[in-house]
């Protein structure tokens, strides 16, 4: 079956082979889906490029971001797992990155858990086709990082809640039977690129962070956009959570020869 494609042995094509990596930059990546977010960070924060990838859509860039003595990098993916699948290899190529911290929109399948909470997966249902060339078959893919997640956010003193998620990248097959389905699964939220990139984190030995805001409302009779179709009011949502990443970045352990160390509030993520 298709879905049985993995196989650990080196790909015919290396991001070695595409991309030179530039010495010296910051382990730590920030990933955003948003021009906003983009915008507000380079505008906001001393910065500079760090890496210029060339391509067909046009050039990718990597951004130094300073906020007083912390750096780390930025840019901004393409949507759907296996664009933003290849983007994050292209990027750990060039930078030398190996800790990426994802945020981004959602659709929220439990409106009276997830309302006014950040999401936290712990899991992700493989409902796209990028995972199962980079990890073996199964249901679900374990989003290693979440306990972490939840302790940095417990010390910032912000709301959320965890629990599984969905991820396709079929927008529009989002059917009502296949929701009710993960739904009784305990989905919390569906998503376009979480298992995607959990997997690719995995198999290349990344670690992975990665939190949601509820965008629009899939459990209600018709569909409910919420702060996809507000404007500004999106916006503002968007650069609040770059804010929460840049917090939770400046938090991440610090990996030493035994193992990762906390670098402030939270919890260790492990050998």
């Amino acid at each position: 079956m298709i879905t049985h494609s993995f196989n650990p042995a080196d790909g015919i094509i290396s991001p070695s082979d595409m991309h030179e990596t530039r010495r010296g930059l910051p382990t730590t990546c920030i990933i955003t889906f948003s021009k906003d977010v983009l915008e507000h960070a380079l505008a906001r924060f001393s910065h500079e490029q760090a890496v210029v990838i060339p391509g067909l859509n046009g050039p990718k860039t990597a951004w130094l971001i300073r906020d007083q003595d912390f750096e780390c990098l930025l840019y901004m993916s393409p949507i759907t797992a296996a664009g933003a699948g290849f983007t994050l290899e292209e990027m750990a190529q060039a930078t030398g990155a190996t800790r990426f911290i994802l945020f981004g929109s959602c659709g929220a399948l439990d409106r009276k858990l997830s309302e006014g909470c950040i999401i936290v997966p712990t899991q992700a249902y493989r409902d796209e086709g990028l995972s199962y060339h980079y990890a073996p078959a199964a249901d679900y893919i374990l989003i290693k990082n979440a306990p972490f997640m939840s302790d940095v956010l417990s010390a910032l003193g912000l709301p959320h809640v965890q629990g599984p998620v969905w991820t396709t990248d079929a927008l529009f097959r989002e059917t009502r039977a296949a929701m009710e389905k993960r739904q009784q699964e305990g989905c919390i939220a569906v998503d376009m690129e979480c298992a995607g990139l959990q997997a690719i984190c995995d198999f290349r030995g990344f670690d992975y962070f990665t939190f949601f805001y509820t965008g629009d409302q899939l459990d209600a009779p018709t569909w409910d956009a919420r702060i996809l179709d507000s404007g500004e009011k999106e916006a503002d949502h968007v650069i609040a959570a770059f804010l929460v990443a840049l917090e939770i970045a400046k938090r991440l352990p610090v990996r030493h020869a035994g193992g990762l160390v906390p670098d402030g509030p939270g919890t260790a993520i492990g050998p």
